[in-house]
């Protein structure tokens, strides 16, 4: 039963029980007090329900909040895992890069030890040219020429300065020039010697024993490489023989000239690089 109801029988109860005692105008006074009261609880009421709406909002809006709050949550651990993920990433590319760097840096220094021995190696090439140009001076207006290629030394001599045609035995002029050759070689332990024949592209013919060019070319290169070593007493660890036969001629063309140039022998000379090797394979 609401209040108003309740203070309304009051009051008339009241009223009956004392209507032959009451005055006039004390009667009014408890009807106007009556409605006094009935106004005031219309206006609690009134506020009441407003306080309850009020709630009913800010329980909606906690609701929100707390649904807001979750999701928020939920992005935070996201994000959080996605940073670890990062900054694990982060953690192994640094590492790969200060790896990458220290090889960097040793590859750097060995490619300075390299560039060093390569310099040695060409100052060496560039001194024992000049020394075999020296000590062959006599000689290279028979047709023996020193040059570098490809970081080694050639010392090129053409047939006539060595052997008699179509012969593999070595002439009183070659031997000297191999003689003059072997003084320098003799003197330079770190170089290694490769003996190479090469002939012209014209056939072998009646030379008994020699069947083509391939046995002249190796032949006279076995020659050279007997009286190098068996005269010359060069050690013969250092000396490898071979025959080119026909097929690395100087000059390509069928004149005279451009034959007498492509029979020839070559002693290519080249320094020991096992310095150099060793500090490659590592």
């Amino acid at each position: 039963m609401k209040l108003k109801h309740f203070l309304f029988l009051a009051v008339a109860c009241l009223a009956l029980h004392s209507c032959v005692v009451l005055s006039t105008k004390k009667y009014k006074g408890m009807i106007s007090e009556r409605d006094s009261l009935a106004n005031r609880t219309t206006t609690l009421e009134a506020q009441v329900a407003t306080l309850q709406a009020d709630t009913a909002k800010l329980h909606h809006a906690i609701a929100d909040l707390r649904s807001q709050l979750s999701t928020a949550n939920d992005n935070y651990a996201a994000l959080n895992s996605k940073y670890g993920s990062l900054n694990n990433d982060y953690a192994s590319t640094s590492s790969k890069v200060s790896k990458l760097s220290s090889d960097l840096q040793q590859r750097e220094a060995r490619l300075k030890e390299v560039e060093e021995i390569l310099r040695k190696r060409d100052a060496a090439t560039n001194a024992l040219k000049e020394k075999l140009q020296a000590a062959l001076l006599g000689f290279q207006q028979s047709g023996l020429t020193v040059d570098i290629r490809n970081g080694k030394v050639y010392v090129s001599l053409t047939d006539k300065l060595l052997f008699p045609s179509g012969s593999i035995v070595i002439d009183d002029k070659g031997k000297a020039a191999l003689k003059q050759l072997a003084v320098v070689l003799n003197k330079e332990p770190d170089i290694n010697i490769s003996v190479e024949g090469n002939t012209d592209n014209k056939k072998v013919i009646n030379l008994g024993q020699i069947k083509d060019n391939w046995d002249l070319s190796v032949l006279r290169a076995t020659s050279v490489t007997r009286y190098l070593t068996d005269i010359e007493k060069i050690d013969p660890v250092r000396l490898t023989a071979s025959g080119k036969s026909e097929y690395q001629p100087i000059d390509a063309t069928n004149t005279p000239e451009a034959l007498a140039k492509n029979r020839r022998i070559e002693i290519v000379l080249s320094p020991k690089l096992d310095e150099l090797y060793n500090l490659i394979s590592k």
